[in-house]
C-alpha cells in the first residue's frame, strides 16, 4: 500500500488555514491586551463582570442593553467589544480558505468541488449573516 500524498488544494488550504489562524490568534492576544490594559474603556465594567457569570446569556444581553448579533460592530471603541474581532476573523477562516481553493479545484478541472466549496461558502455566510435565523443572532 502506497502512502497517501496531499494535492496542491489540500496543502493551499492547510496553509492558508494555518497562517490565517495564527493571524487570527496574534489579533486576539493583542485585543485581549488592550481589554485588560484598559487603554479603551469597556462597555461593562471589569468590576461588574462577574456579577453576570451565572446568568443566561439572555440576561446579560438585557441587563447591559447589548444588542445581540452583530451589533457589537458598532461599539468597537469598548474594550468588551474589541476583542470579537479576532473571533469574526477566526470564525471566517474557513469561508475565506473555501474561496482560495476554488481557483486550484478549477485549475484540476475538479467541477464537483468547486460546486461543493461554493455551497460551502453560501451556507457559512447566510449562517454567519444571521439570514437563516442562526449564528448572527
Amino acid at each position: 500500500m502506497s502512502p497517501l500524498k496531499a494535492s496542491e488544494a489540500q496543502l493551499f488550504y492547510a496553509n492558508l488555514l494555518n497562517r490565517l489562524t495564527m493571524f487570527g490568534f496574534l489579533v486576539l492576544i493583542i485585543c485581549f491586551i488592550i481589554y485588560i490594559s484598559g487603554l479603551l474603556s469597556p462597555w461593562v465594567p471589569m468590576d461588574q463582570v462577574i456579577q453576570y457569570w451565572s446568568q443566561s446569556s439572555h440576561h446579560y444581553l438585557e441587563a447591559t442593553k447589548i444588542h445581540p448579533g452583530w451589533g457589537w460592530v458598532g461599539n468597537l471603541q469598548h474594550g468588551d467589544f474589541l476583542v470579537n474581532i479576532p473571533i469574526a476573523i477566526l470564525a471566517g477562516v474557513t469561508i475565506i480558505c473555501f474561496i482560495g481553493v476554488i481557483p486550484k479545484f478549477l485549475k484540476t478541472r475538479e467541477y464537483l468541488l468547486v460546486g461543493i466549496a461554493i455551497l460551502e461558502i453560501v451556507v457559512l455566510a447566510s449562517a454567519a449573516s444571521g439570514i437563516l435565523g442562526s449564528g448572527g443572532h
